[in-house]
Formats: C-alpha cells, sequence, structure tokens
C-alpha cells in the first residue's frame, strides 16, 4: 500500500459528514459507580463523503478517485471543513498559534502538532499533511523563511532549520498552518444509485483518519 499525496475533490468533502471518534471502554460496578479505561491516546477521524454528492459529474468524479485509490488500498489526504487549521477556521493561520518546540541549541527538527483545550487535560494532534505553502514558523517570537532559515516536509509535518538557524536554548518554535487529515476509504465497494439520471448518487462513501 502506499499513500497518495492527493487531495479529495473539496467541492464533495464540504457536504459529508464526520468528526473525531475515541474508544473507552466502561465498566459498571455493583455500586453504580463506573470505572472508565481510555482505549485510544488519540482520536481517529470518520467521514461519510455521500452527502456531498449534488451531480453526475461529481458523481463520476468520485467513481474515477476511488479506482486509482484501489478501494481502500491507498490513503489520500481529506480537508475537514470544520478543522483544517492551526487556528480557527475563521481566521488566518499565524506564526504564534501553536507551540512545536522549545530550542536547545542542537535540535534542528520539530513536528507540527495542534493543541486542543487546555484548562483541564489538553491533547496535542500530531499534524503529518500541511498543505503546501500554508506553514509559518517563529522562533522566540520572530517569523522566519521558509526556503531560508528551515524547509517544511510536507508528507510528514517536519519543520527541518538549516545549519545556521538552529533555535538557541530556550527559544520557543511556533508555528500556524493549514492541514489535511491523511484517510482512505473504509469500503471495497462503492453502490451507485442511478435513479435520477441526471444526478445519481453513492448513499454512502465511508472515509477513516490512518496513521502515516
Amino acid at each position: 500500500m502506499a499513500f497518495h499525496e492527493v487531495r479529495f475533490p473539496t467541492a464533495i468533502s464540504l457536504g459529508s459528514s464526520g468528526g473525531p471518534e475515541r474508544r473507552t471502554e466502561i465498566v459498571t460496578l455493583g455500586s453504580g459507580a463506573e470505572e472508565r479505561n481510555q482505549r485510544w491516546a488519540d482520536s481517529r477521524r470518520r467521514y461519510d463523503a455521500g452527502y456531498g454528492l449534488k451531480t453526475l459529474d461529481d458523481l463520476y468524479a468520485i467513481v474515477a478517485f476511488f479506482e486509482e485509490r484501489r478501494g481502500r488500498l491507498h490513503g489520500f489526504r481529506w480537508k475537514d471543513a470544520a478543522d483544517f487549521t492551526s487556528s480557527r477556521p475563521s481566521a488566518p493561520p499565524q506564526a504564534t498559534d501553536q507551540a512545536i518546540g522549545t530550542g536547545d541549541g542542537a535540535q534542528d527538527d520539530f513536528q507540527l502538532v495542534k493543541a486542543y483545550g487546555g484548562v483541564f487535560s489538553a491533547w496535542s494532534r500530531e499534524i503529518a499533511k500541511p498543505v503546501r505553502g500554508t506553514v509559518r514558523v517563529a522562533v522566540a517570537g520572530t517569523l522566519k523563511t521558509e526556503g531560508t532559515h528551515y524547509t517544511v516536509d510536507y508528507a510528514t509535518g517536519i519543520v527541518t532549520f538549516d545549519a545556521g538557524s538552529i533555535p538557541s536554548a530556550a527559544q520557543s518554535v511556533t508555528a500556524g498552518f493549514e492541514f489535511d487529515v491523511p484517510v482512505r476509504f473504509d469500503t471495497d465497494q462503492l453502490t451507485l444509485n442511478l435513479e435520477h439520471i441526471r444526478a445519481g448518487s453513492i448513499p454512502n462513501i465511508p472515509v477513516v483518519e490512518i496513521r502515516v
């Protein structure tokens, strides 16, 4: 299997449904009290793209995309319209949006991450699929320049500083970015409905997040 660095048609994914899923094991004791155990350290997102189909051309595009991915075999990028940026969806990414590390004078690689919450128990999400051209990085609050001070691996989300630009000890490293979710189809069969020949539909197109 492989990961194809291509995004699912955005016009269709914008009409999808879905969101994060977690796995919690709950045991109810004889007293009525509960014991809860977190089975997954990280959430996993699921979507249904079937809601986004509007035209016969949309249907054709999805069939072609599905066939090229060989069903569930190959992964691809997905834009989650509700959660695709280091800031709020209504605000452009800023270089100080997310803390991604602290310099020590030697470390040159930093993984992009996004924090959720912060009052009780913040969760840090690794961002592996940033969108090209959207990453902004700052060191100690000073904006740096991609290609001059650092490079970005857009297949892994790792920021690498050039030899002369490695953050000094105790300097904060922050970043802002847009990102995609790495996913795959969660079915090997598309069931097409051509009752309305000018539109057509695929009632269910399940997509699930994968680890890369």
